[in-house]
Order: structure tokens, then sequence, then C-alpha cells
């Protein structure tokens, strides 16, 4: 490699690095305001949560049609599975390990697939049946479209369980892929798993005006938050995992121009060097002469 070969190299470099670096510090201020919502909303939903497990065992499941008790084993179940991706790259293993997660735990042959970002399209590669989709630069604003058709094929008997994919935002260097019931909305508690039998709970609940008004209309609430939620982990993990991946390419680039700089300076000095040795010969051989 010749020196113009290493300028060459060190301005390509460089211009990549002003790139990544500029992506990092983007991708950190949309990460403080993601993180920021999915921080907020957690207690929140976890709260939720334990009033509808602390509620939907003590109703009649009459009451709505997201409830059901039973499961008929003897019947083959069609699934319905909602997959929360990015639209763009550049966040390193963060779709990754998402498609990897949902292949291992889903039977793509009676499984069929709503996605939500582009990268989960990836999932028809692998032999997975893409039903809808409802990819937009805000997934949250499809919340709402994405649930009532969930709803709309769940109680017409299409699917007999729905599910959500999603990355679960843990901290700025961790995103946990996770598996979410959504429907039917189940009436068991939690079990406790040192002794097996159900938690105790030291909370009396009073409905009004009664179950049979609200029970339904909450349940649907629920559910459809349950799905915003994981839109919002999915995006805070997603720009923690890009502002990651960005500061690792730039320290790359950093380093790389270190490199490349060391080269051309031991290039410029050997060329010197040979340059020296040139007119000394040359001096020496007209004096002999």
């Amino acid at each position: 490699m010749n020196l113009r070969q290493v300028r060459k190299k060190i301005k390509s470099v460089t211009n990549v690095k002003k790139i990544t670096k500029a992506m990092q510090l983007v991708s950190a201020i949309k990460m403080k305001k993601a993180q920021a919502m999915a921080i907020e909303g957690k207690p929140y939903q976890q709260h939720i949560e334990e009033i509808i497990k602390e509620i939907t065992p003590k109703i009649d499941p009459s009451f709505s049609s997201l409830v059901s008790q039973t499961i008929d084993r003897d019947k083959k179940l069609k699934i319905l599975s909602i997959v929360i991706s990015t639209n763009k790259g550049l966040c390193g293993s963060f779709n990754f390990n998402l498609l990897r997660y949902i292949i291992k735990n889903s039977d793509l042959k009676i499984t069929d697939f709503v996605v939500i970002g582009k990268k989960a399209s990836l999932l028809s590669k692998f032999g997975a049946n893409i039903i809808a989709d409802y990819t937009t630069a805000m997934p949250v604003s499809n919340v709402s479209a994405i649930f009532e058709f969930a709803l709309k094929h769940f109680i017409d008997g299409s699917y007999d369980r729905v599910f959500v994919f999603y990355n679960e935002f843990i901290s700025t260097l961790k995103s946990e892929p996770m598996k979410t019931t959504l429907l039917p909305v189940s009436l068991s508690l939690d079990k406790n798993p040192k002794d097996h039998a159900p938690i105790q709970k030291a909370y009396e609940y009073s409905i009004e005006p009664s179950p049979e008004q609200i029970i339904d209309s909450l349940l649907k609430s629920f559910v459809e938050e349950k799905i915003r939620y994981a839109v919002i982990q999915s995006e805070a993990g997603e720009h923690s995992s890009r502002m990651i991946a960005m500061k690792s390419a730039t320290d790359n680039a950093t380093e790389v121009i270190f490199n490349l700089t060391s080269m051309r300076n031991k290039i410029r000095q050997e060329k010197i060097t040979s340059e020296l040795l040139d007119m000394i010969t040359a001096k020496e051989s007209v004096e002999s002469n």
C-alpha cells in the first residue's frame, strides 16, 4: 500500500466516523425520551396487571368475550402473534435476538404473524405466514388498529391465542426478548414457586356500577395498553442498542484512523530515508569520479 492509498483510506474512515458519531448523538437524544416513557409506564402497567389478575378470577367468564377459563386440549390451536421490531438497522443484535427467540418459541405451522417494523418481515424467509403489516414511522399510532384486528379475529374464532413478541427494555446496555399473552385474558393468579399456592392479596375491590357493565370494556383497554406498552419498551431498547452500536463503530473508526496514521508516517519515513540514501549515493558517486 502506497502513501496515496493510505491517505485516501484515512479520509474515508474519517468521513465514516463523522456519520457514526452523528448517529450516536441522535440516538442518545431519542434514547433519553424513549427510556423516560418506558420507565414511567412500567409501574402503572405492573400495578394494573396485578389488579386485573385479582379481579378476573372472581368474575363470571360470560361477562366478557376476552376471558377464557378452559382449554380444549383436543383441538388444534390456531395462534396469532404480533411481532414488534425496528424499521431501521444499525442497532447491533437487537432484531436478530428477537427473531431467533420467535423461531425458538413459536410453531410456525399453526401461527400467523402481524408485524410492526420492516425488520420483522424477515420472518417470511423462515417460512412464517405474515398476514398483516402495520409498519409506520410512529408505531404507537397504530396500536388501536392492531388491537381491533386481533380482537376481531379472536372473537370470531379465527385464532385461539394471541401473543405479542417484543424486546423489553432492561437497561441502556440490555434488552431482552419477551413473549406475552394478550388473549384470552387469564383467569388464574400467579403461582408461588415455593409452595405452588396462589399468592394471597390483602385488597378487596368494589366494582361500580356492576361487573357486567364495565368488565368487558376494562379488559379491552387493558389488552390494548399491553400492546402499547410493548411498543414503547421496544422503542426504548432500539434507541439504546443503536446508540451503543454507533459508539462502538465510532471507537473502532478512531482505532483504524490511528493505525492508518501510524502506517502513513512509517511510509513517509521510509520514503524520506530512501530519498536521502539516493542523494548520498549520487553525491559519493560524483565525488569519486
